[in-house]
């Protein structure tokens, strides 16, 4: 039974990794394909290939996300994985349908934290703090920041260039930002999954803390990730690309070089599985700002803000509940 458990536990969390795909394609392509830079299709195709090689490029976050609670070994240790799960894919599915770019990311984290709270498993509360709390809350004003910053340098170097010729280059340019974008998405990402079938693994019982993410989860999540990516996103896609602002090549470009920067950053450096789309929806609001702040519909940064607020509480609650439910049915079952 034990072993079923843990096969079930893999192929939830490639579920979740497929939801993280299609409701996170947009933070990638979203800026390219409403400035024309790309095709929804090409987009879309470059941003799955991207996914799936920058799932290859490293393990600290994997490792960070697998340490972020010490369930007991055995089935109840896998059901509290499980709820963890659940937790996150109900979140996941309830902020896409209402086409809200908030964080698969933190979703996970707050649906492992939830069911783990609800058993009365570690919680390892340092962790939360140095690599989930700090960067949630520093990556998203950094990442306006810096496309504030990066964009009035553009507008200053460019001030006497034709704009149409500009903004041609900047479609170009585009392309690169993009794939970069996509490649930091999967590198953060498709991580979070490996971390959690690790963490899987380990509680049934079938690897050691100590080994290394066997090849196998490596391919599963990067091809979970892509597959959910090319499916794409197109209800966050169109909050994140026109609603918050309309965008043009130059402010794209700033948008998604800035987002990359961040993302390659956190995951080399902190080891911090951050959310990729806070920092292209911040990245997209400071390069918005340099027309004025105005030209930034507040309105809607105010229900994305708000779904950033309540995607850890709300998590951690579908995940609990689902820990309940499910805790009770192993003890009807014979």
């Amino acid at each position: 039974m034990e072993l079923a458990i843990v096969i079930a536990v893999v192929v939830v969390a490639l579920v979740f990794d497929y939801t993280n795909g299609f409701h996170d394609a947009a933070n990638a392509i979203a800026t390219s394909v409403s400035t024309r830079a790309l095709t929804p299709r090409v987009a879309l195709v470059m941003a799955a290939i991207m996914n799936f090689v920058g799932a290859f490029l490293g393990q600290e976050v994997a490792n960070t996300v697998g340490s972020v609670i010490a369930p007991p070994s055995g089935t109840h240790g896998l059901v509290i994985v499980m709820s963890g799960l659940i937790g996150a894919i109900v979140w996941n599915l309830i902020t896409w349908y209402f086409g809200l770019p908030s964080s698969s990311s933190h979703a996970l984290i707050g649906g492992l934290v939830g069911s783990a709270v609800a058993s009365g498993t570690l919680v390892k509360w340092d962790v939360i703090v140095d690599k989930i709390v700090i960067p949630m809350v520093a990556s998203p004003l950094f990442g306006f920041a810096a496309a504030f910053a990066l964009m009035l340098a553009i507008m200053w170097i460019f001030r006497r260039r034709n704009p149409s010729r500009t903004f041609r280059g900047f479609r170009l340019a585009q392309t690169v930002s993009a794939a970069a974008m996509a490649l930091g998405h999967g590198l953060q990402d498709a991580q979070k999954t490996m971390g959690v079938i690790f963490l899987a693994l380990v509680t049934g019982g079938l690897v050691s803390a100590d080994e290394d993410l066997p090849t196998w989860v490596i391919l599963a999540a990067a091809t979970a990730i892509s597959l959910g990516t090319y499916s794409g996103g197109w209800r966050i896609m169109r909050t994140l690309g026109r609603r918050i602002i309309h965008l043009d090549p130059a402010r794209g470009f700033a948008s998604e070089t800035i987002a990359a920067g961040v993302l390659y950053t956190t995951a080399f450096v902190f080891e911090a599985p951050i959310s990729t789309t806070h920092t292209i929806t911040s990245a997209v609001m400071g390069a918005g700002a340099t027309k004025r702040f105005s030209a930034v519909r507040w309105g809607v940064a105010r229900s994305i803000v708000m779904a950033w607020v309540l995607t850890f509480p709300m998590a951690g609650l579908v995940a609990a509940a689902a820990y309940w439910v499910s805790h009770l049915l192993l003890e009807v079952i014979p």
